[in-house]
């Protein structure tokens, strides 16, 4: 059986794992990965609109992995719209790049919840084989941040190699043409480097695990141990 100290250790990996994937869940089921500022180009250049006029053609845009929305501005008022990424959209975008990233986030899905259950079973008691031990631990926690790192990495790939937000924004626009003023990250993507963080947390948990302290002697064991050496 794990001593009380490795128990509570591995406890916290566990519990840790599973934030990580309640992270990845709730950051792929929500829209708001960026958020930016779009100017309807075409409508500004018809009017020579300056820098006043410039608010009413500016407009806003969010999206997430699958699913988003803008408010278009072309000079009549604003207009809401809302689109799904898949099946129609994602033809327009990379699509391979767009399918990474949500592929490598469900398998550090699936990595996070083997940690998890790894953690609980060293929690519980001393695997017999090493891979199920602290080291098998370690592996599971790597892999998962590790393809949450891809998974992050690619998705700014997409957004700033890729320009992302104008194809989004430009999607289904046969007569205005958008460009895009401002981006920004937003809290779905910031719980996916959450993520990422907390498994590498759980790296240093589990190093924690593997240092042997010094057992201190009480000073009555001290004393027997010196009583019995004199007699002897």
């Amino acid at each position: 059986m794990p001593g009380c100290f490795k128990k509570t250790l591995f406890a916290l990996a566990s519990l840790i794992s599973f934030v990580s994937f309640i992270l990845i869940v709730v950051a792929m089921g929500t829209p708001e990965w960026m958020t930016g500022k779009i100017l309807c180009k075409t409508g500004a250049d018809l009017v020579n609109a300056t820098d006043p006029e410039l608010v009413k053609f500016s407009g806003e845009i969010y999206y997430g992995l699958f699913q988003g929305g803008k408010i278009r501005q072309c000079g009549l008022g604003g207009r809401r719209s809302k689109f799904t990424i898949f099946p129609h959209m994602v033809k327009k975008l990379n699509t391979g790049l767009h399918v990474m990233i949500i592929m490598f986030l469900c398998v550090a899905i699936f990595f996070s919840l083997v940690s998890f259950g790894f953690c609980i079973l060293n929690a519980i008691k001393v695997p017999y084989r090493a891979i199920k031990g602290p080291a098998g631990v370690c592996l599971w926690n790597f892999l998962a941040g590790g393809f949450t790192v891809l998974a992050v990495t690619s998705f700014m790939a997409a957004v700033k190699l890729h320009h992302l937000t104008e194809r989004i924004a430009n999607f289904q626009e046969n007569v205005f043409q958008f460009v895009v003023l401002e981006e920004q990250f937003e809290d779905s993507f910031w719980l996916c480097v959450a993520s990422a963080t907390v498994h590498a947390v759980n790296l240093l948990l589990i190093a924690i695990s593997g240092i042997h302290f010094p057992k201190i002697k009480s000073k009555t064991e001290e004393a027997n141990v010196t009583a019995e050496d004199i007699m002897y």
